[in-house]
């Protein structure tokens, strides 16, 4: 039988101690199927700077940072010849956080019924080592800040790294050496990050995507090419992407900025050219409307109420438009961001009513005060609760709920609701001047509410997941 024919060796604990005092030099662990440490040698507990009865407490994830389990760690040992080379390693993790790399060989014993594992460890000074791009990689997949799919031939992943992972919103070890077809078959075809075209050649760079997880929502950028052996031959191929959401979110806040400013000197230039024919269209309409009514001409006079509601109408769509410059006589002073709030609740709770909608205020207390324009900010707050109201014609919840980050120093305030929310292709273009989703709307209510909030030095974000829309308006304080 060579020693590399994958079976069970039966011993007991007394003769595992034994071997343990033999084996006191050297490095040696035990482990039960479930990843708990039984025994470590002398060597392991000084290199690691645990006590025996702490190491016992501390599991073998915690101790050694191994990307495969205890069971596909053993499978592999026993398919690969006993090439130093082919041998399973990792990093042992010390209690100081000190990293120290090892090789080790591993057996699967059987202590009664009980499985168990046994590892002896071979550090850098014995035997060969793993050379340094092989080390490299390693670690470059378990501590770099990027996505690295590694695919073979069968279009199965071999390996992925940690911060893929948290992208993809899935567990490494339900996807590991798994086809990925089935890994995104929940994923339409022309959506799916990696094609099977990538092993035939198809190389990316810079290609961008946007992935959604379930809960959050990230842009990529992709680049991708195939792996050759000594002679040329494709034997793989990999795919690396780096989250460039807050990137892609700057880019569309200064575009969207700056076609706010292009707006906003339009609209300096011509609302005074537009309001002074409109001011006498309106006086007139307004006297004809009288002559109507005094003489009993309904129809006419309905049609005379019909064009003062439409000059009514476009007289609001231009104070809108000019909030769009930069806004005049604002009142720049310390703001206490409950007490602005607590002032318009009855508002939004009489419009909350119409529309058989609950409101909920979550207060908090002892907000620090934020530099603001009381008036602009109640703007902001009723424009966006007024939303969410109309997001719920069927009745629902308004949350409105104040909280603070210390660690960023700013007040914010979620303003949630309980509506249908809001598509992801529409998502990103709710702050742009003109556009709406309603039949009487302007779509400019939150682009100057983002202008307003903008000037305040402070921001607007929103998330939907289908079952939701929250607004967050986030102010810095002092």
């Amino acid at each position: 039988m060579s020693i590399h024919d994958p079976q069970d060796y039966t011993v007991s604990m007394e003769e595992m101690r034994k071997l343990f005092t033999l084996s006191v030099q050297a490095g040696m662990l035990i482990v039960d199927e479930d990843g708990k440490i039984n025994l470590a040698t002398d060597h392991i507990l000084k290199l690691s700077g645990y006590s025996a009865q702490e190491i016992t407490q501390t599991s073998f994830s915690q101790l050694m940072k191994v990307r495969a389990s205890l069971r596909e760690l053993y499978e592999f040992y026993f398919s690969n010849e006993t090439n130093l080379m082919e041998w399973p390693h990792g990093f042992l993790i010390a209690k100081d956080g000190e990293a120290y790399f090892y090789q080790f060989s591993i057996l699967r014993l059987m202590l009664g019924r009980k499985v168990m594992y046994l590892l002896a460890m071979r550090d850098r000074q014995e035997g060969l080592q793993l050379n340094l791009l092989q080390r490299f990689s390693d670690a470059f997949l378990r501590d770099i800040n990027l996505g690295v799919l590694l695919i073979n031939m069968d279009f199965t992943l071999v390996d992925v790294s940690d911060r893929a992972t948290q992208i993809l919103g899935m567990e490494r070890e339900h996807i590991l050496n798994k086809s990925l077809d089935d890994i995104f078959s929940s994923v339409p075809s022309q959506h799916q990050l990696v094609q099977r075209t990538i092993l035939h050649g198809g190389v990316m760079r810079n290609h961008a995507v946007s992935w959604t997880n379930h809960t959050e929502r990230f842009e990529l950028l992709l680049d991708s090419n195939v792996l050759k052996d000594s002679l040329g031959n494709i034997v793989g191929a990999y795919v690396i992407f780096k989250d460039v959401t807050n990137m892609r979110s700057l880019e569309e806040m200064v575009q969207r900025s700056d076609r706010l400013a292009m707006i906003g000197q339009i609209a300096a230039g011509t609302a005074h050219e537009i309001r002074n024919p409109l001011t006498s269209i309106k006086g007139f309409l307004q006297v004809l409307r009288r002559t109507f009514e005094v003489q009993g001409m309904v129809k006419e006079r309905s049609y005379a109420e019909v064009m003062l509601e439409e000059i009514n109408r476009i007289n609001e769509l231009v104070n809108e438009f000019l909030l769009l410059s930069k806004p005049r006589h604002v009142s720049f002073e310390p703001i206490d961001v409950p007490e602005v709030l607590r002032g318009i609740l009855p508002i939004i709770n009489n419009e909350a009513i119409l529309y058989n909608v609950h409101l909920q205020y979550e207060a908090s207390y002892h907000l620090p005060e934020v530099i603001a324009d009381k008036e602009m900010l109640k703007q902001v707050f009723l424009n966006i609760c007024k939303n969410g109201i109309e997001a719920m014609p069927d009745g629902g919840t308004l949350t409105i709920a104040e909280k603070v980050d210390t660690v960023e120093r700013i007040v914010c305030v979620d303003i949630h609701d309980t509506g249908s929310g809001i598509p992801m292709f529409v998502i990103d273009k709710i702050f742009d001047p003109f556009f709406t989703t309603k039949d009487t709307g302007t779509g400019l209510g939150l682009s100057v509410c983002q202008r307003i909030i903008h000037d305040m030095g402070g921001t607007i974000r929103v998330s939907s997941k289908g079952f939701g829309t929250t607004f967050t308006i986030s102010i810095p304080y002092a």
